[in-house]
């Protein structure tokens, strides 16, 4: 017969205990009451000797951290959904800006439980979308002059310097598809103006132009801040004016970022973006000219 391992040797665990005292005779590795045995051993083997009882321990332990780890897990993924549910309802204007509500009211409006709309709503505020009033309701944030200043001068300084690198690294079919589907875009606006169907184009391009130049940096720190940053634009940007000449205007500062790009001109490249942001901060605060 051969011999048993014992449990103490290297590489062999105790695997189970539901049966102390009993053995089995078996062909190769088998999981017994008290131990592993192997090569047809039947063994009766103590749970002393063994130390079940703080093997249990140990798997009972492990078996607690991982519904632990995934029961937090699954509450970050609905505090997230939370996140995003409250903005898209904010962006498509089912909450005004500046309102005032009850947590109950954003319950029973988004059909969110409490715990992950707390959560939410703790993130937003620190990110100055909302404000948590104790024992009252959650305001949300109209924007004024000082936000919509302080989010252009950020974006100037953030934009500005990813031009210049986006001039010199990015690819040729990029600037290329860039510039097909604006100069797409401005052609549609001028035979059929402002249909429903190139206001969602609008928005794509204006994501694209602006987070293709910030991606260029490769700098996630730099990632996260911006994606806030553009939380605070599309805020901004709910009660701006939008009419056929003010958004070909827009684009047409973009052709000339892209213009540049192509032309591997970063100072060039980098001075059409700040003018562009300083135009679209002008029409921001709803300053308008006639020339």
């Amino acid at each position: 017969m051969a011999a048993r391992r014992p449990a103490s040797s290297p590489g062999y665990r105790l695997r189970a205990a539901q049966y102390p005292g009993q053995s089995y005779p078996c062909k190769g590795p088998l999981i017994t009451g008290n131990a592993i045995l192997y090569d047809g051993t039947a063994g009766n083997v103590s749970e002393s000797c063994l130390d079940i009882s703080d093997a249990r321990s140990k798997v009972a332990q492990h078996d607690d951290q991982s519904d632990g780890a995934a029961g937090a897990a699954a509450g970050q993924r609905l505090g997230d959904r939370a996140y995003t549910r409250i903005l898209e309802t904010l962006f498509e204007r089912k909450i005004p800006a500046g309102a005032f509500l009850s947590q109950g009211d954003l319950v029973e409006m988004l059909q969110i439980p409490v715990a992950p709309l707390r959560d939410a709503l703790k993130l937003l505020e620190a990110e100055g979308i909302v404000i948590i009033h104790s024992r009252s309701g959650i305001q949300f944030v109209k924007p004024g002059f000082e936000l919509t200043r302080s989010t252009y001068q950020f974006r100037s300084i953030l934009e500005r310097a990813a031009t210049g690198v986006y001039a010199q690294t990015a690819d040729e079919a990029d600037l290329a598809e860039l510039e097909r589907r604006h100069l797409a875009v401005i052609e549609e606006i001028e035979r059929g103006g402002l249909t429903d169907l190139v206001r969602a184009d609008l928005e794509q391009l204006e994501t694209l132009l602006h987070h293709s130049i910030i991606a260029s940096l490769n700098n996630p720190l730099i990632d996260s801040s911006y994606k806030r940053l553009h939380n605070y634009v599309r805020l901004i940007r709910l009660d701006r004016k939008v009419t056929v000449p003010l958004v070909l205007q827009s684009l047409r500062e973009h052709m000339q970022v892209i213009l540049a790009c192509k032309a591997r001109d970063p100072e060039a490249a980098a001075a059409a973006m700040q003018a562009h942001l300083a135009s679209a901060l002008q029409r921001g605060l709803g300053l308008y000219y006639g020339y």
